[in-house]
Parts: structure tokens; sequence; C-alpha cells
């Protein structure tokens, strides 16, 4: 059995500036497999994709990680245009890769499920709930948020909220994912919405003023840690749920899985491309940086 499995899309992206357009591999599954594969290789990654991109999964699997890859006839291909203002794009998806449904996911056992979806149909409500009488279930909302019209992304609430998250025992979501799944503007008042729904450990990720942790009644304040640089973030909420989830399943305290976390995310986003640090540079960053106010 599998300490943790993670279950999502790797994706084919475009990213389109003034400046360039480069192609890479991404998505949830791909950044929090490559930060936890850095920590512990006794994990799972179930995906799928097209054929073209099954040198991504070689390339994966050539570096120990060990991949149920499923039938797919196209690799998720997102689009991500930026104008002048970096904090806003255009997103589209170009083309859409196979669900994942309690028909066509392996057997697998693991005391974590991490599940990635990127669009509102990617993962099947009958998929989590069977996932959860088999192990704790985690989940990053933001594709369940997310769905497509004429190729464009647009983001609306997950409408089986109500019923999906009485299965979710660990909930991933940054500070606008938060408003939209709980309509609540104050975050302590969002993560008592999300408990009362059945979410076990809640953590709302706050960027540069670090997360909040909500579970058994308590909030838990982790903190954010001062990057030498802030080069690339993408993928550093991936990643820091890699890192919560390796401490947790190894027996680490809420408090101590969030700073190990955010500390993954600090050191990932001083470079380009997927976290490649080890446990030692994580823990001598967490003893030695200063944190952000």
């Amino acid at each position: 059995m599998a300490k943790i499995c993670t279950i999502g899309h790797i994706t084919k992206d475009r990213v389109i500036t003034r400046e360039s357009e480069r192609y890479m591999p991404g998505g949830t599954a791909f950044y929090f497999s490559k930060a936890l594969n850095q920590l512990d290789n006794d994990f799972e990654l179930i995906t799928a994709v097209g054929s073209e991109e099954k040198n991504v999964l070689k390339q994966l699997a050539d570096e120990g990680i060990s991949i149920v890859a499923l039938e797919s006839d196209h690799t998720v291909f997102f689009e991500n245009i930026y104008g002048e203002n970096q904090d806003n794009r255009e997103q589209n998806v170009l083309a859409k890769a196979s669900p994942f449904t309690t028909m066509n996911l392996p057997k697998v056992d693991a005391d974590y499920f991490h599940l990635g979806p990127l669009l509102n149909d990617d993962i099947s409500l009958d998929s989590i709930k069977h996932l959860a009488t088999k192990g704790k279930v985690s989940l990053d909302i933001q594709g369940f948020l997310r769905y497509t019209k004429n190729q464009e992304v647009l983001h609306a609430d997950w409408k089986d909220k109500k019923e999906g998250l009485a299965y979710i025992h660990t909930l991933k979501a940054n500070e606008s994912e938060t408003r939209i799944i709980s309509g609540k503007e104050d975050f302590e008042e969002a993560a008592y919405v999300l408990a009362d729904l059945g979410v076990k450990e809640v953590i709302i990720t706050l960027g540069s003023h670090g997360s909040m942790i909500y579970a058994d009644g308590e909030f838990h304040k982790i903190p954010a840690y001062a990057p030498k640089a802030i080069v690339d973030a993408t993928g550093c909420g991936d990643t820091y749920m890699a890192g919560y989830l390796h401490k947790r399943q190894s027996g680490a305290s809420i408090s101590e899985a969030g700073n190990f976390g955010a500390a993954m995310a600090t050191i990932n986003i001083q470079s380009f491309g997927p976290f490649s640090a080890n446990v030692s540079e994580v823990e001598s960053l967490i003893s030695l940086a200063e944190i952000l106010d």
C-alpha cells in the first residue's frame, strides 16, 4: 500500500507573453509528484495523457515515480496568454483528457489520496466516495471551480460541494477559491462553513501572509517564510501540499506539517520549475529563515 496516491491530469501548457511563447508540462499532479519525490518515493501517481505526451511520463518514471497511466485520446492542453499586466491572463483549454471515474480507476490503496482536478468534470463524485472508503481524501479545490465555455476557462462554485465535501478529509484552497466555495469574505467564517460541510482539515493559503489551517475546532496560523527572490510561483500550492501530506502521513502535528509545506513553497518560488530541494534544505530554512509579517 502506498503512503500517498495522487490523482490528476498532467497538462501540456502553452504560455504566451509579450516576449515569448513556451511549452511545458504542468498540472497539480505533476508539481505535487515532482515535489513529493524529493521527500519520499513511496507514492503513486495516477494520470491520463495522450500518446504525444508519453515522454513526460517516461521522464517521471526515470526519476523513480510509480505511475499508472490511463488511456486517453488527448492530453489536457492549457493555453495561458499574458498581457502587459502579468497578474491578468486569458486561459483557454484546447484539448481535454479522459476523466477519472470508478470504472477506470485502478485498484490502489493508500493512506492519503490527493486529488488534483483541473476542470470541474475531471474526477467524478462517485470516485471521491469510493476513494474515501480506502483512505483519507485530500482535495485541491481549484479544478472543481473551473469550467470551459467555447474553450475559455470560467469560474463557478462546485455544484456537488454539499455532497462531495462530506468525503474530504483535507481541503486546500487559496483566497479567491475560498470565497467562491464558502460564500464568505472572512476566512475564519469560511473555515467554519467548510468544516460544517464535513471537511476535517481546512487549509487556506494566503500568499505572502502565510496560511491558516482549521481542524478540530482550532485555528493554526502558518507563517510565510521570506524568499531570497520571487522568481516563479507556479506549482507553489502543490508543493505546499506535498510537504504537508508527507508530514501528516508520517505523524507530524498540523502546525509542523504546515510549516514544512510553507518552507517548501518558499524554496519553490525562488527558482523556475518544480521543487528540487531536499529535506535538510527545508528544515534549514525553517530554523533560519526570516518570517514574513
